[in-house]
């Protein structure tokens, strides 16, 4: 990237994913002086501070404080609260977990390559970041972002992300389950899972099979499409 732009890279947002990420739902209220005054940001910012205080699990940090929408003294859907009157207000927020070694590994292997870490991102909410528009999180959406180890998912509605969720499953699970069913090299089961995988059996590949050469001492193997699939 460096070479490519002509500009030495010191500091960059690095996204973090993996089994270890978690999310909650959690709502807090704040009681102000009185209600006659509009609402400010600081207030809002006191709600987002509450939910770095939630209770988290052992060796787990707090990596995202999401706001789904806001309430005032019982009207609800507020996007933004600010300069609205109101005694009460209250805070609908998606908090994403992570854990600290995880991060801090993260962040310490980025940091030994000479780049600051200015902060730590779920994958999918930088992914959304990049290919969903506006609209698409307005009308409602699902991103799914296949990974290697891991496939991310981050659901959108309303503008709003309203659930994220880490599913341990990926594209090098898929190549290892084909290696062990079929009996045959990781590298062949790489091939075989792009250049002939689906998952579905379709009328076209019954009765095919495919023809894994010799290696290293195996057998050439039929392997059929169907049970490839």
């Amino acid at each position: 990237a460096e070479e490519q732009s002509g500009f030495k890279i010191t500091e960059a947002y690095v996204g973090i994913a993996g089994q270890h990420i978690r999310s909650d739902r959690q709502v807090c209220s704040k009681y102000r002086n009185s209600a006659n005054d509009p609402i400010t940001q600081e207030d809002v910012d006191s709600l987002i501070n509450q939910m770095h205080e939630v209770p988290t699990q052992m060796g787990e940090e707090v990596l995202h404080i999401l706001p789904q929408k806001y309430k005032v003294d019982g009207e609800d859907c507020i996007k933004n609260p600010v300069g609205i009157s109101g005694k009460k207000l209250e805070g609908d927020f998606h908090i994403v977990f992570g854990q600290t070694a995880a991060a801090n590994n993260l962040r310490r292997c980025v940091e030994n390559n000479g780049i600051k870490v200015k902060n730590l991102i779920l994958e999918p909410l930088a992914s959304a970041t990049a290919v969903l528009t506006n609209d698409d999180k307005e009308l409602g959406v699902a991103l799914v972002d296949i990974g290697g180890g891991t496939t991310d998912v981050a659901v959108f509605k309303n503008g709003h992300i309203c659930n994220t969720a880490v599913i341990p499953l990926g594209g090098d699970i898929i190549t290892s389950d084909i290696k062990e069913g079929c009996k045959i090299l990781e590298r062949q089961a790489e091939s075989l899972k792009v250049q002939r995988g689906q998952a579905i059996v379709t009328p076209d590949i019954k009765n095919v099979a495919v023809t894994i050469p010799s290696s290293g001492g195996l057998k050439p193997k039929e392997i059929s499409l169907v049970n490839l699939a």
